[in-house]
Formats: structure tokens, sequence, C-alpha cells
């Protein structure tokens, strides 16, 4: 909600730009406990932007203020925080490290021109981590590398930058080196490669400038000649080199130039040693961020089109243009309704505006297509909790609008007499299902209410009514992503529960059967008497229904014969023996009765479901279960074991191949039951420490073990259902 500019610590009003080039946009990403939020509770507090900086054991930073986040002790949100630091406006944007939560990270990848690796000294980085950064390349965003936790007794920030080579790549370089206190054991400052100057930390931030001391000299020159090759590797003045290797001292205002291009043009990625906790490295990576880091002017904007797909005139960050602006995150307050995290890409957001929201291509989803004209009342700078309201916002920055009635996440924010739409960022399909139950009528409204407006903010759920199991089904990223989405609607006062996920099964005839239907009521009275008999064959997979005549005589009136079929098709609808549909069969009607005056349709239609009752308890009926192509993405290192998982599900591996993105993954492809997959999602994340991915499609129908189909039965017989 909207709050003082007091409150959290917040100690001044929200930086206010006028034109792109005074804007940074920065996303931190990097795994779980890296430290990107403490990271940025460091900066913030080293601009005076916050009083102090919090700690996440407490629950009192800047970034996670959700109850769910200070629950699990990590980020499961976006979130911007915006510092001024040198006359330039830095929104860095905090994303969650954990794999349920990427749909959030997508959406700081959306809003950033540059983005910010945190990795920790301690812990290294994950697979995921590593897949992101290819990402980054794939696209050409800026990057840069910042080590973290060095205070901690295990922090190898050698063995972490030889990590990030490897990793990375070459031109992944640190330009400083930690220096250590008299007695080796903690780090207290850090060691300029370029300028050969000491930061000294001791006395705390700003810290104390000097040159460095002799026993300094050694390491201070094999890094740095190591530095200034790579830098003047990526320079544009082609006689840099031949100068350098002729021995002449290259300027350090030259090589600091010629760094920040390459930083800017995503060709060189410098390493900064921080330390959150003691302000260590604070000040150096500020002046990284807006002196190398690049400006939005800088970034290629996304494409727009017309609302109806019509092609438009490529972007520019001007703060005169069209206005095109986009939704990248929308969270529900309970006082304030929607907040809409903003990020302009062209023209100004201001103020009392008419602007025209549009979403299309995320049906899906849940997320129908609209369009709808709306003003915009206030605009905020948001910070954690608070929300400062500002004037305006210029192309390349961002900001927060309260109050819209449709905005959701990824939608487009446009002129009301110039309507545009920018196609929504790819986002990971969600795999784990929940099923969830409310436990009264009263919670089935507040439920669907609460669930509108989840699903309005969080694109990565998608919302499903199975009308064969008649469950609702949540369908999330993870444990952790369901646990924050039951959190959140029994917050909002919703009583419920889960329950087993219930695949949709089918029901067929596995040997040729017959069947009698009598429906004979003794008492008389109209539309009481019918009989008829039936042959019923299994037809091959996948060809339906049929149903043919081979009455002789005229045993069951011409116009009742259509009133069987009714009855075997409403039959077949219910299910046999454990309520699924029944496919894949051909049924004869071969004879039968009729009265003169008791016979009528109804009857008829109940004589044709008894029928094929009848011939289903003299007969065989088996289960068909839905089997599904799956594709693994997975480390080369765990191949075997996701082989062999495959097995244990039932499943035929059909291949595998090299990953075509050219990393150390391996594709492979299986057909595997759709009931073995229900958690899938999250077993496939602990076999792989989280390295693995899936994507899933519907294959076929496939009969079902009998020992296992046989336990469905007898559920679905105490169940009543």
């Amino acid at each position: 909600m909207a709050q003082k500019s007091s409150e959290k610590g917040v100690t001044g009003p929200a930086p206010v730009v006028d034109e792109p080039g005074r804007v940074r946009n920065v996303v931190l990403v990097g795994h779980s406990g890296a430290g990107k939020t403490t990271l940025v509770d460091a900066l913030l507090a080293a601009t005076g932007t916050i009083s102090r900086p919090g700690s996440v054991v407490d629950g009192t930073t800047v970034c996670d203020h959700d109850p769910a986040a200070v629950r699990q002790q990590r980020s499961i949100s976006l979130a911007c925080a915006p510092l001024q630091h040198d006359d330039v406006k830095v929104n860095l944007l905090d994303t969650p490290g954990y794999a349920d939560f990427v749909g959030e990270l997508r959406a700081g990848l959306r809003a950033a021109d540059a983005a910010l690796f945190v990795v920790s000294a301690v812990d290294g980085m994950d697979g995921a981590t590593a897949a992101l950064w290819q990402e980054c390349a794939a696209v050409g965003m800026p990057r840069a590398v910042a080590v973290t936790r060095l205070d901690h007794q295990r922090a190898d920030l050698d063995e972490t930058v030889a990590l990030c080579q490897r990793v990375f790549g070459d031109n992944v370089l640190p330009l400083y080196l930690p220096m250590l206190d008299d007695e080796g054991v903690d780090v207290v400052g850090l060691m300029g490669l370029i300028t050969r100057r000491v930061f000294d930390y001791s006395a705390g931030l700003p810290a104390a400038v000097r040159d460095p001391d002799p026993e300094h000299l050694p390491a201070i020159g094999d890094a740095r000649n190591e530095l200034i090759e790579g830098i003047i590797a990526e320079s544009e003045d082609e006689t840099l080199l031949d100068r350098y290797l002729g021995g002449e001292e290259i300027e350090v205002e030259v090589l600091i130039d010629d760094l920040e291009k390459a930083v800017a043009r995503g060709h060189f990625y410098p390493v900064v040693p921080v330390c959150a906790e003691t302000g260590l490295g604070i000040d150096v990576l500020l002046e990284l961020l807006t002196s190398a880091f690049p400006t939005p002017l800088e970034h290629d904007l996304p494409t727009v089109t017309g609302v109806d797909g019509s092609p438009q005139p490529p972007l520019t960050c001007d703060p005169d243009g069209p206005l095109v602006a986009e939704v990248v995150k929308t969270t529900i307050d309970r006082h304030v309704g929607r907040v809409s995290l903003v990020r302009v890409f062209s023209g100004t957001l201001r103020p009392d505006q008419v602007v025209h929201v549009s979403g299309h291509g995320m049906a899906e989803r849940g997320h129908p297509d609209h369009d709808a004209d709306e003003r915009i009342a206030h605009i905020y700078s948001p910070l954690g909790t608070a929300l400062r309201e500002v004037p305006h916002c210029v192309a390349g920055d961002i900001c927060a609008i309260t109050k819209s009635g449709t905005a959701e996440t990824g939608d487009t924010i446009s002129a009301k007499d110039q309507p545009l739409l920018i196609a929504p960022w790819e986002m990971p399909e969600p795999l784990l299902p929940v099923a969830i139950v409310a436990k009264s009528r009263a919670d089935e409204d507040a439920l669907a209410k609460n669930l509108a407006r989840l699903v309005a903010g969080d694109p990565t759920m998608r919302l499903e009514r199975n009308p064969e199991t008649h469950q609702l089904v949540l369908w999330c990223m993870g444990e952790a992503h369901a646990e924050v989405v039951l959190d959140r609607l029994r917050g909002g006062g919703v009583d419920l529960e889960t329950e087993p996920v219930r695949v949709a099964l089918r029901e067929t005839f596995a040997v040729a059967s017959k069947g009698h239907g009598r429906h004979v009521k003794q008492s008389g009275g109209h539309g009481q008497y019918a009989v008829c008999d039936i042959e019923v064959e299994p037809l091959p997979r996948g060809d339906g229904f049929e149903f043919a005549d081979r009455v002789v005589g005229g045993a069951v009136p011409h116009n009742y014969i259509p009133s069987v079929e009714k009855g075997v098709r409403t039959q077949m609808g219910r299910g046999i023996v454990a309520g699924y549909p029944v496919v894949d069969l051909r049924v004869t009607l071969v004879d039968g009765k009729a009265h003169s005056v008791d016979s009528s349709d109804a009857a008829f239609q109940t004589a044709g479901s008894l029928a094929l009752r009848d011939a289903a308890e003299k007969g065989q009926v088996t289960l068909l279960e839905p089997v599904d192509e799956v594709v693994v993405r997975v480390p080369d290192a765990n191949v075997g074991a996701v082989m062999s998982d495959m097995s244990g599900r039932r499943g035929r591996v059909l291949g595998t191949e090299p990953d075509p993105a050219g990393t150390e993954h391996t594709l492979v492809r299986a057909e595997v039951p759709a009931t073995e997959l229900i958690r899938y999602a999250v077993e496939l994340r602990s076999m792989t420490a989280g390295g693995g991915t899936f994507r899933r499609s519907f294959a076929r129908y496939e009969p079902m073990p009998s020992h296992l189909a046989d336990q469905i039965r007898k559920e679905h017989s105490s169940s009543g259902r």
C-alpha cells in the first residue's frame, strides 16, 4: 500500500529524471541465497535512500516485504528499488533465485537493460544461473558479476572467479583483488587493478583510498596485465594493442573509457568483490552500475504492433515519442487494489492521462484478450511497500500505477488515440498440478474472486476446471510456488484444502460382448416398456464410436432406434466401471421388443443404457490412461539417473540427442503415462539439483496395467462417484 516516505527507513523523496540518459535499469540475478536482496539493501543504504540496511532473517529488507517471503526466508517476487548516485537514477530489480519463481525473473529481465549476476564466494552457482548467462548472451544483454559473502570463513574469491570464467567465459575478469588484514584472515580492502590504488574499508564507508603497500604490487601486477589485455582486446582503438605490446604505459583514463564501452556493449564482464554486511566494495559497485552499464537509449526495444496485429514502426526511447509501456508485474494490495509495475519504453506517462490498456496472446493461461481505456490517476516510484508519488515517468524509466481496473502482468499501456501492443515475453509452462476444494459455498465465491486476482498478476500460474474429473486444478511451477499461491488464497479469507489430482482416464471394451437391456414396469403406465439386445465390438484406438442397426422385422420400431443410441451414448459418457468416458467401440442393435402403448423414447434410452452395462458385466472393460511425450533437458552428468527414473515411471525412452543450444545438456525423449508425471516437476528438480527441465504433450491413450486399474475401480466404488 502507499506509505509515507519515512516508513521502512526511507529517508527522502523519490529520484525523478527528465531524460533517459540518466537512467540505469539493472536486474540482479543469481541462485537463491547468493545475497541479492541483502546487496540491494546495502546499495540503498550507501546512497542514503534508506537509513540502514535490513535483514532477510528478520524480514526487514526493502524488497522481501511479502509475508510469504519473510516466512520462507527467500525472495518470491520481483521488486524494484530505485536509488540515485552521481545524478543517475538506478532502478535495481531484485529477482527470486529459486526456480519456482522463474516467471518473476523473466519479468525482471524484460524491464532491465543490463544484468548483475550475484555469485556467492561460499556456495558458487547453480545450473540455472549458468543457463541464464547464456540466455542473456543470446540477446546481447550487458552483464557484470558481483561476488558476495566475502566475510564468510569459507569464502574463496579466487575459486569463485575461476568458476565464473569456466562457466561464463574468458572475458570475465576481476577489477579488484581483496586485501586481507594483518592476520591474513579478514578482507578489509580492495586493490584496484586499473588505478593501482587501495580502497581501505577498515574504518567503514567511504573507503580510504591510498597507494598499495609494497607486498601488494606483485599480485596487482600479474592480475592487472591480464585485465588490460582483456580490455584492449575489446577496444575500438586498433593501435592500442601494439602500443601496449611495445611497452607503452596506457593511460588509466583510456583504459577506463574502453572498459566502460566494452561493458555497455556486452563484450566484457567485470567482476567486483563485495560484502553487503560490511559495505566493502559497495561504492565501487555503484560506480560500475552508473558509469559502465548502458542507458535505455543503448538498449534494443521490443517490437510493437497495432492491437489488430498490424505492423508498426520500431520504437525509440524518446520521451516525446508515442506512449508505449508494459506492465511487468501486477500485485493486489488489500487497501490500494491493483498495483502495477510499469516499464516505459517510449513517450512519457503522466498523471490524469487517459491510456489504452491491451492484453493479447495469453488466453491459454487464463488471461482472455482484453482492451480498455483507463485514466491514470497517480504515478509512483515504488520502494518496497512504499509508493512515493512522482510527477511523471519518462521513456526508459520504471514506475508504479494503482487502481487499474484491467491491467495484468504483460499488458501494454499506450496512447488512447494510438493503441499499440507489445508481444508478451516467453513464460515457462507450469507443470505441477494442485487440486483445490473450497470447504463451503461462501468459500467458493471468495475463491473465485481471489483466483481472478492471482491469475491477473501471475502468468506462470494456470487455472483449469477439468470437465471430466470435476476438479479445480492450479498448475504451478513447483511446491514453493504452490505454497505461496495457497497461502495468498487463504490470506484472502478462503477456507480451502487440497486433494489428490486425478488424471482423466478412459474406459473401453477389451473383447466383443453382448448385452440385454430390459426396462419394463409391471405396474403399468405410459412409457414403461422397452427391450433391446446389442452387440459390442472394440475399435482401434482413436476410432471413436460407431452405432449400427441390424434389427429385422421391426422388432424395435424405427423411431426408437435413435433412442437406443442416445441411451448408449449417455452411459458411455457416465462410464461403466470407474466413472470415465467409454471410447473406441462399435455398438450394433440386433433385436428388441416394443409395446404399442407403453413404449417411449425415454424407455428405449434407459434400455440402451442398461444393455451397455450388461455387456460390460459379461465382457471385459479395461481402463485407458493418457500417455504423454516428454522431452527432458538435463545436464549431461544426470542423463543416466533420468533415464533410469523413466523406466521406474513405466516410461519408454525414445532416444537422446545433444542440446541444440550447445550447452553441456542432453535432451531425453520418452513416452510416459500422465499418472506418473503429476509430481515430476518436483522430482526432476531434486534429481538434477535444479538443472533439469521438461515439456510434455499428449500422445495417445494406452491400456493401464490391471493392478492399477483394479485399484482405481475400488476407489471409485468406495467413493460413490
